[in-house]
């Protein structure tokens, strides 16, 4: 029983307080108000930072932008630098080549001329050379010439009779026939001007003989034989050339040409 009325008498204990309830009830409002304000300050410091950070963030961007540009007008400004150095380079090497050019065809214009005027004194040079070997060469044979003559007259004019001049015979006349040989090896050769017309570019009229046998300016005879060196004459042969024969003339004829001269003078 005791604790029942405790249970009851509880309640009454512990009596309710309209003032403090109330101061209570301010006080959460307060509370509740302040975080309020709070949270919008603390949005709108959030908002501000967010501002900031933005404008921060243009600032940066057209910082950067800035740099970028001056870093670009930057490039550009050493770009056209190089690119007038190279082309200065170039028109430099460009003229350098053409002067080299220039002394290239020069050089194989002189070194043409050179070689022009090389082949010039070869071919001069070996012109003498042939020419002065033929000369030499003439000069020893025209001193030969006398030797084969005395070989030739021998042989027409000694008649050997016995068995020791016809082996004398033949053995100068084997000398001969060698010596021959050896002037044909030069290219000496010996003219046979028999029957042909007289040319005074290779004959000399020695006699002249009146014949009706053979035409007026034929050679009849040889008389000294001529020779050649190839086509060089190295002595004219010595000919008789045939002439036309004068006419008989009459002792009548003779008195009667006698007899009209007489009286051309007289007349």
């Amino acid at each position: 029983m005791i604790d029942e009325q405790k249970q009851q008498q509880t309640p009454s204990e512990t009596p309710e307080n309209p003032t403090d309830t109330a101061e209570a009830t301010n006080s959460s409002e307060m509370s509740s108000g302040n975080t309020v304000q709070e949270a919008i300050d603390e949005t709108q410091n959030t908002q501000s930072d967010t501002q900031s950070v933005e404008a921060t963030n243009v600032s940066e961007q057209v910082a950067d932008e800035t740099l970028e540009d001056d870093s670009s007008t930057a490039r550009d400004i050493e770009n056209e630098a190089i690119i007038a150095t190279l082309q200065q380079e170039n028109a430099n090497l460009k003229k350098l080549l053409d002067e080299k050019i220039e002394q290239s065809n020069g050089s194989k214009a002189q070194y043409a001329r050179l070689a022009a005027d090389f082949d010039n004194f070869r071919k001069r040079t070996l012109k003498e050379k042939e020419n002065l070997e033929q000369q030499s060469k003439k000069s020893v044979i025209v001193e030969l010439l006398p030797v084969v003559d005395n070989f030739e007259r021998a042989r027409v004019q000694i008649q050997p009779t016995t068995e020791g001049e016809k082996t004398i015979h033949s053995s100068y006349q084997g000398v001969y026939k060698t010596l021959v040989d050896c002037l044909k090896r030069l290219g000496v050769s010996a003219m046979r001007p028999e029957g042909q017309e007289f040319d005074p570019n290779f004959h000399e009229a020695m006699l002249r003989e009146p014949t009706d046998e053979h035409p007026e300016g034929t050679v009849i005879e040889q008389l000294m034989r001529g020779y050649m060196l190839q086509e060089q004459v190295i002595r004219h042969a010595m000919v008789k050339v045939a002439v036309p024969k004068e006419p008989m003339i009459t002792s009548e004829e003779e008195e009667q040409l006698t007899s009209e001269d007489a009286v051309a003078d007289n007349g």
